[in-house]
Parts: structure tokens; sequence; C-alpha cells
């Protein structure tokens, strides 16, 4: 049983670690070279700074993957732990590093917590950021029983959902739906560095959710890169071959060949195609199928406290928001959320807020929530201080 654990490094996901573990009674020790980030995380709860005097049930090491075997050797050699664990997102290269270097590779197993944020540094952590998310162990050959069974329990104790993976297959698996993104998403983004102004005053919620994850450290990422080099290549490069064919299709659109037109069109709708059918593939909450949903939008005030107000109504409605999405155009004082609910629950939804004073917008096939001869449009644009000044 855990009872006393070390987190050695103290950015995002170490002091996201330390601070879930303290959340259940957990006595964390913290480590880190920088003092300034391990005085921030104590300061925020996440544990104590320095070393135990005895070894700790468990020690994780949230440092780059090039230092896991390096920074494992010292801390076996100083008696730091009893098992050990990381938190890095390669897997393959990590382990062979331990196996050559450990002092004790039996004690050490990989592990990978499928979360994370685009901001970094301890700051950013929350004890909630693992909650009913994968946390992928990678025990190799040399792992005892007893130091997967410790990181289990440190599973549990931070909420994830423990999944067993040998570590190639683990660095294939992310490569394709962690790695290869945050590339893609840094290249779109790439393009926008030198755009006229006017073409990014457009930018609406669609180009930000692209370009989301392009937010995080391009040092770890570069860390993270170089371990898994091969993997992410590999689907990078198919991804190129899908990019060369939408290429030529789209060119073909463009000519005053009809053949070409249409042969550009069939190619075209087949990518479109593809990726609508892999987008499905994408689990939901909790592992399960993801569930069929209705969007109600509703335009809130740039004012603190709008949108916990608004999930606070539809908490004591009953209702299950499945996903929101935010979209707040640049020089808008209002805002529109758009709240994922179950089809059954999308008319009470819309009756309640309405009859609380929020405007909402109508759902496809249902009636006019806000009386006759009265649109969304016409109470977003009354919400808007600009449009109100100008109404004559």
């Amino acid at each position: 049983m855990i009872r006393t654990a070390a987190v050695v490094g103290t950015g995002l996901i170490g002091t996201s670690v330390a601070l879930a573990l303290a959340r259940r009674g957990i006595v964390v020790h913290l480590l880190d070279t920088d003092e300034s980030a391990v005085r921030t995380a104590s300061a925020m709860g996440a544990g104590v700074v320095g070393r135990c005097k005895e070894p700790v049930d468990m020690a994780v090491l949230a440092v780059p993957p090039a230092r896991i075997g390096a920074v494992l050797a010292a801390e076996q050699a100083k008696g730091l732990a009893r098992s050990y664990t990381d938190v890095a997102s390669v897997k393959a290269e990590p382990e062979w590093d331990v196996l050559h270097r450990a002092v004790d590779p039996s004690s050490y197993i990989g592990g990978h917590p499928m979360a994370g944020r685009e901001r970094s540094g301890p700051l950013a952590a929350c004890a909630t950021l693992f909650e009913d998310r994968s946390w992928v162990l990678t025990p190799s050959p040399d792992t005892s029983r007893e130091t997967l069974n410790r990181a289990l329990e440190l599973v549990a104790l931070c909420g994830a959902v423990p999944v067993l993976m040998e570590s190639r297959a683990h660095d294939r698996a992310v490569a394709l739906v962690s790695h290869a993104p945050h590339v893609v998403s840094a290249l779109m983004a790439a393009r926008l560095q030198h755009a006229p102004d006017e073409a990014s005053r457009l930018a609406g919620p669609g180009l930000r959710d692209v370009t989301r994850i392009a937010g995080g450290d391009p040092r770890l990422w570069g860390d993270i890169l170089e371990a898994n080099a091969d993997a992410v290549a590999d689907v990078l490069g198919e991804l190129s071959e899908d990019l060369t064919v939408m290429v030529a299709a789209l060119r073909g659109l463009a000519t005053d060949n009809a053949d070409e037109r249409a042969q550009g069109m069939v190619l075209v709708a087949d990518l479109l195609d593809r990726g609508l059918k892999g987008r499905d593939r994408i689990p939901g909450k909790h592992g399960a199928a993801k569930p069929v949903c209705v969007p109600v939008r509703v335009l809130i005030g740039d004012q603190p406290g709008e949108l916990a107000r608004l999930l606070a109504g539809a908490a004591e409605l009953g209702v299950n928001v499945e996903d929101m999405n935010i979209d707040h155009s640049p020089g808008n004082v209002s805002g529109l959320v758009e709240l994922m609910v179950a089809p059954s629950a999308a008319v009470p939804t819309v009756q309640w807020l309405q009859e609380r004073g929020w405007t909402v917008q109508r759902i496809p096939g249902v009636g006019n929530p806000y009386g006759q001869g009265r649109s969304f449009d016409q109470s977003a644009a009354e919400a808007r201080p600009e449009a109100a000044a100008a109404r004559p």
C-alpha cells in the first residue's frame, strides 16, 4: 500500500500527480533542480520539498524521456524509493536505457498518463487532470509483481484507468493519436505566423481547435519527437501521401476540364468521408462509444462567472453535458457556448434556460423558444452593446 511517494520533476504532469496523491492523504516529497518550480508546487499543496529519510513507497520520475535512465540510476543508488515509474510519453527508448543503466530494473515500470494541457509548469497543474483518463503501464520482462501492483495503485489514486501495453506498441499508438497530431497542429499554426492581419481576424473555433495543442513547450516536444522519431515519421509519411492526393484533387477542381473536375470531386469526397469515419472511432467519455447529442447554443456575456452560472443551471436541471464548445469572436463582448446534450434533454434544456433569461438558439425541428417573430440572431445582436447603440 502506498503511504509515501516522491515526485522528481515539478512541471505540469509531475505537480499534477503530486496534487492528486496529496489529496488522497499520501505524503509526497518533491524534488527538482529548479528551486522556483519545486517551491511553487509545494505552495500549491503538492507536497514537501526535499527527500524523505527513509525510502518512499513509490517514486514518479517526471523528467524528459532521454533523462529517465540516468535519473533512475542516480535515485536508486541513493535509495529514494522501493518502486519507480515515469510519466514520459515515449516508452521503448527509456525502457532500453533503464535495463542497461538501472541498479535494479525489477523495481521500475514505465508509465504514461494520457492527459495534459497546452500550458506547462507547476501553475498549470491540476489534481483532477487524470480522472477517467487512460494511464498506460509498460512492464518490462524484469518488472516485479510488487512494482506492478504499486503502479496500479498509483493510477487508481490519481483517478485514472490503467492500460497495460508493451512499450513499442505504446510508442506506435501514441505516434498516431498524440505525437503526429501535435506536429500537424504546429505546422498549421506556422501558416499563421506571417498571415495578413485581416486573415487572422477571421479565425474562428475551427482554427482554434486545430492549433490548440501547438501551444506546447517546444523543448519538451523536441525531446518527445526525438525519442519516437521513426513511429511519428511513419504516420506523417502516410499523411503526406493523402495530402498529395488532396492537393492534386483540388487542382483538378480548379480547372476547366470537366473530367478532371469530376475526378477531383470523387477524390475529395473520399478523403473527407474517410476522415469522418476515422473521427467516429474516437471514443467518448470513459472509453465508451460517443453518444448521439444535440447542440444547445447559448449566448453569454463576457463577465466573470457567466460560464459557471450556465453550467450550474444545467446541473440544477439534471442535464448531463457531454461536451462543450465556446466561440468568442475577437472584438465582441459576448460569446456562444454550445452545450452537447442528449436529444431527450434538448427541448427541456432550451425551455428551462430561456425561462431564466438566457438567450438560446432554436433547435432545428422545434418551435422558436423566444416566441413569435423573434430569432436567435436578433437576440444575439441585442446582447451586444455596439449593436444596441446602432439601433435607431
